[in-house]
């Protein structure tokens, strides 16, 4: 059985965006590059509709080359499971309601079964403080959270 990732939508933005003057940025952008270029083959990539929708947002030539990251990467679909627990996490007050869609990452990647949770949102997804709120959350609804990681984190032994 292959490990499954899901990728959110600052994975590929930092794939496809011109290298940052700002150090940490671009380093983080390095390190992106690096596991897709190196790690991704070990595992099982998914997606959702709504990393399509953030990254189709914006200039149409920085969009498309943010979508052609995610060409062959299989879509999960929306359900009213994922739906009824991303509204969980904004209701418990773990994600602002102004950042539902992180919240809908979160869901998707945990009503699917996801192993990670690939992200450089460390705000609002891979942020220490809510991970044992989102999986209280998540195990009262029946389901087992994802390991929520940077690409830094997922790089192997």
């Amino acid at each position: 059985m292959t490990t499954k990732v899901y990728i959110e939508t600052t994975i590929v933005s930092y794939l496809a965006a011109r290298p940052s003057r700002d150090l940490i940025v671009a380093a983080h952008q390095q390190l992106t590059s690096e596991w897709w270029l190196k790690r991704r083959s070990n595992f099982d990539l998914f997606t959702s509709e709504f990393v399509f929708r953030e990254t189709s947002a914006g200039d149409e030539i920085v969009a498309r080359k943010r979508l052609d990251f995610l060409t062959e990467i299989p879509v999960l679909s929306i359900n009213e499971s994922a739906l009824s627990l991303a509204n969980s996490l904004i209701q418990r007050g773990i994600v602002p309601q102004v950042y539902a869609e992180d919240a809908s990452h979160i869901a998707m990647a945990t009503v699917h079964g996801m192993d990670y949770l690939l992200t450089w949102n460390c705000k609002h997804i891979a942020n220490a403080q809510i991970q044992r709120s989102i999986g209280i959350v998540s195990r009262d609804a029946g389901y087992e959270p994802p390991v929520i990681c940077t690409p830094e984190e997922l790089m192997g032994v």
